[in-house]
């Protein structure tokens, strides 16, 4: 997989938004590039048996859902958690390759961008998050970046101990 660089190709607030989005979703692809399958599946943190490669793929794509679909469409929640397994969705990702995963969370960012393009970065969430707020689309993008940015950092050292591979 090539990856984007994270210099936009202009220097409008959109363009740069999208292109930092862009470019930790593609890190975060980058990150699983030679996983084995069943590497993919390995919880090595003790304190953390949930946080496998493919759980944090799994969990990346699911929250996208969340922000764009649930949260800013105002669309029902059909993600895979429930009030009794609220991180289910990284729990059932090793249930599935990870090159599925990959592929499902690519084709998902590919129709996100077509969202975003087709609506204002001040326009409004339909569903109120904490507070009854009703964040913007700048927001949420901001927000998708950040912790897709936080969850590299969990697949560096995931991958870190797998096999040692490091990089970005």
């Amino acid at each position: 997989m090539t990856r984007i660089d994270d210099t936009p190709p202009a220097w409008d607030e959109r363009t740069q938004l999208t292109t930092f989005l862009d470019y930790t979703r593609d890190t975060a692809r980058a990150k699983c590039d030679g996983v084995s399958a069943e590497n993919a599946r390995k919880a090595l943190l003790p304190g953390s048996p949930l946080m496998t490669m493919s759980g944090l793929i799994n969990h990346l794509r699911w929250v996208e859902y969340y922000w764009f679909q649930v949260v800013f469409l105002g669309e029902e929640d059909r993600g895979p958690w429930t009030e009794e397994d609220p991180d289910r969705e990284m729990r059932i990702a090793v249930e599935f390759p990870l090159t599925q995963l990959l592929d499902e969370y690519a084709e998902q960012s590919a129709r996100y961008r077509e969202l975003v393009a087709g609506n204002g970065l001040d326009d409004q969430a339909r569903r109120a998050v904490r507070n009854g707020l009703h964040v913007d689309l700048r927001w949420i993008l901001l927000h998708l970046t950040e912790e897709t940015a936080r969850h590299n950092g969990h697949l560096d050292i995931l991958r870190e101990m797998l096999d040692g591979t490091t990089g970005d």
